[in-house]
């Protein structure tokens, strides 16, 4: 075979595949520039700032606070925007808010500046990122949407196993180098760069291109196609295949959501397994450097739970489509607590990366579940407003816990009563999440089904 039939069938191969895996990469791509550097950095930046100026724990952890206050305040309004909107046009809004903050952030040179540019960023961040790529894999898979979203966690974990080592070295205080400010002046610029092109690559949803969720055509499961052709009788027993007609048994709009307890369990359920996430995003390297380690160390700590959460984040998504999820994000939240539970007593580098093996586990297993179960309860008719609306409560628990964190150190000289307790909400945000049960549909399969294709037209 020549390299010309080599490239014809390559080609053929790439658009053979199915556009919502594309869109999954796409996802890796976007979070790795607007999440890793905001909060999975967080830990390398507190080091460089306190370092110049000078800032207490509790200052700085006040920054991840109101990016927390700003998702609470706005989550609703992106989860309408994103169903109104469709996913391209967020991400493309919510990046270029993004790189303004990223200018700001490189401008720094007092607290309220410090604030401000974090309130900027994440609002970018939250406009253009999680939510609005989370809404598009739910509208894209069905059957295999817990493995998608884990997929599209592994592209941004890959981005934080290289990206927060490369950010550790360029803002090292100890070194000589690039600087943290002229570190977020090259971050401002790459995400200018790229915010047009990769949310010209969008799809917002498959109804959009006469397909349904997970690949399958309306004409081969008794409905049109979006040319107005007849359907093919003869595949009309595809109604009753997982993942696409049953699913959209489950479709709720917002405000029978909202009326459900398990919207609150979840809600609830999320915030508080993802308190103790935020605090160790910010306190971390702190921690680690009372105990004397370098800040690069903090950066290769935070690699291993970022490579371990990169495998399970396909662990946790493949679990997670075969048993029930609320079961599933229970026993790893477990995890995530009990790591965080020995990272409070360790005092020695192979303990300290035993936590990061563990956390990563906890993390890594339940991050697209949290998010997959929703779909799975409420479906994709309105899973924007809902997952939006669902970040409020969450958004008032993790406001809490990177301040709590810091204030205890600055009270007692130590992060032990913080973790702990942090460790006991995580534990109970995994009971709620085990307390959630399915709510019960109302309106037919075939009914739903037709209704959302006709709506998509």
């Amino acid at each position: 075979m020549n390299i010309s039939d080599q490239v014809t069938r390559i080609t053929r191969r790439v658009k053979g595949v199915y556009y919502g895996w594309w869109l999954v990469a796409l996802s890796g791509f976007i979070m790795t520039l607007a999440t890793v550097p905001l909060y999975h950095a967080m830990s390398v930046w507190s080091v460089a700032l306190e370092s110049q100026f000078g800032w207490n724990r509790t200052q700085l952890g006040f920054a991840l606070t109101f990016t927390r206050i700003e998702g609470g305040l706005m989550g609703p309004v992106e989860g309408y925007l994103t169903d109104r909107l469709g996913t391209r046009r967020m991400v493309l809004i919510g990046m270029l808010i993004l790189g303004v903050g990223f200018l700001i952030f490189s401008c720094v040179n007092s607290l309220w500046m410090f604030y401000l540019a974090f309130v900027v960023m994440a609002l970018g961040q939250g406009l253009g990122s999680w939510l609005p790529l989370m809404t598009g894999i739910n509208n894209w898979f069905v059957r295999r949407r817990a493995f998608a979203i884990g997929w599209a966690n592994v592209g941004s974990r890959l981005g934080a196993l290289l990206l927060v080592p490369a950010i550790a070295w360029a803002i090292d205080p100890n070194q000589d180098r690039i600087g943290w400010q002229l570190t977020a002046l090259i971050l401002a610029i790459a995400v200018f760069i790229f915010a047009i092109p990769v949310s010209r690559a969008i799809r917002n949803r498959p109804q959009d291109y006469g397909e349904l969720p997970d690949g399958a055509r309306p004409d081969r499961i008794g409905l049109p196609n979006s040319r107005g052709e007849p359907p093919n009788r003869t595949n009309d027993s595809a109604l009753d295949r997982p993942g696409v007609a049953s699913e959209a048994s489950a479709d709720l709009s917002a405000s029978q959501a909202i009326r459900t307890p398990a919207f609150w369990l979840i809600s609830f359920g999320h915030g508080f397994t993802s308190m103790v996430i935020l605090a160790i995003m910010s306190q971390l390297g702190l921690l680690l450097k009372d105990q004397g380690f370098e800040v690069q160390t903090t950066a290769w700590v935070v690699s291993v739970y970022t490579a371990v959460a990169m495998v399970f984040q396909l662990v946790g998504g493949y679990i997670g489509d075969r048993a029930p999820k609320n079961l599933v994000i229970f026993g790893f939240s477990s995890v995530q607590a009990t790591s965080v539970v020995l990272l409070t007593y360790a005092s020695t580098l192979p303990m300290i990366y035993l936590f990061a093996v563990l956390f990563g586990i906890g993390f890594g297993g339940r991050n697209p579940l949290t998010i997959a179960i929703r779909g799975e309860y409420f479906g994709r008719a309105s899973f924007g407003k809902i997952l939006g609306l669902s970040t409020v409560p969450m958004n008032v628990l993790l406001l809490l816990a990177s301040p709590f964190a810091g204030l205890m150190y600055d009270l007692q000289g130590t992060y032990t009563t913080a973790f702990l307790a942090l460790a006991a909400l995580n534990f109970l945000g995994g009971a709620l999440f085990l307390m959630a049960k399915k709510p019960r549909a109302n309106l037919p399969v075939a009914t739903q089904t037709k209704s959302n294709l006709s709506d998509s037209r």
